[in-house]
């Protein structure tokens, strides 16, 4: 396998829901085109999905690994076995791009060798729709270079931030895991709908349009967030009942709680 020539400017190992997106991004923005992308999986199903998008999909993983450019879009228990096969192919000087969670740059570093420039991406899901948020660290032999380019593709699917691999245990609990967080809200506002007499369709027109409404005025408002709240509650109002009710429960407590909870689990699979 040494020595493998690829046209393809970008390889793509793993063809799971993260992998989808990131191609769907990058082909829908025109940062790339179709056929100058190649992805792998062992799935049929996955890479059908992918090869309806122009791409080339193939079960053999060494195929995108010889790329220029190579996202391992990989499950982190995936990772230790699937990146030491590959390694011989890696280009020395490829930009190696890795959005398993947990996983840090130095651990990908070793298991490649030491080939490639290491970069490492937290992504979310709404990346699907083209509404992601993904931040990206530097690792190993990584360059600005290799940090803009890889901003510039996750941005195709939503927004990209730079920040210290440090950070990134934080970045998992809060945007990695975040619209789990919010999906738990709209099932609780569902839920409540629902209890109070409305059928199940319109309590979920009604509790996704406000969280998407909520989550679209703060994007484009600076206002503090306790700031936007106290603006909906009235005085002795219905509002007002409820964050009461949230605030004996201790429910922002039991946030934090719960996101600082998910940062340690992150911490934990780094190990």
């Amino acid at each position: 396998m040494v020595g493998m020539e690829t046209r393809y400017e970008l390889g793509v190992i793993g063809a799971g829901n993260m992998a989808e997106a990131i191609v769907r991004g990058v082909i829908r923005g025109g940062f790339l085109s179709a056929d100058c992308i190649v992805a792998s999986d062992l799935s049929p199903a996955r890479r059908d999905r992918l090869a309806e998008l122009g791409v080339r999909a193939t079960a053999d993983n060494a195929v995108p690994a010889s790329c220029g450019r190579v996202v391992v879009a990989l499950k982190p228990q995936v990772i230790p076995a699937a990146l030491p096969a590959v390694a011989e192919v890696v280009k020395p000087d490829a930009t190696v791009v890795s959005i398993a969670a947990g996983i840090t740059t130095a651990a990908i570093d070793r298991l490649l060798g030491g080939r490639g420039r290491i970069v490492r991406v937290m992504p979310n899901t709404p990346m699907m729709v083209g509404q992601g948020m993904s931040a990206a660290c530097a690792g190993p032999r990584a360059t600005r270079a290799d940090l803009d380019w890889t901003g510039a593709v996750f941005a195709t699917a939503g927004r990209c931030v730079v920040v210290d691999e440090s950070a990134m245990d934080g970045v998992t609990a809060v945007s990695g895991s975040g619209p789990a967080y919010v999906f738990y809200l709209a099932e609780a506002m569902i839920a409540a709908g629902v209890a109070e007499g409305l059928d199940p369709a319109t309590a979920r027109t009604l509790a996704v349009q406000t969280c998407a409404g909520a989550a679209a005025l703060l994007a484009v408002d600076d206002t503090p967030p306790q700031t936007l709240r106290a603006n909906v509650t009235s005085p002795n109002g219905t509002t007002q009942r409820a964050i009461e009710t949230l605030d004996h429960a201790n429910a922002k407590t039991i946030l934090v709680a719960a996101i600082r909870a998910a940062a340690a689990r992150s911490r934990e699979l780094g190990k």
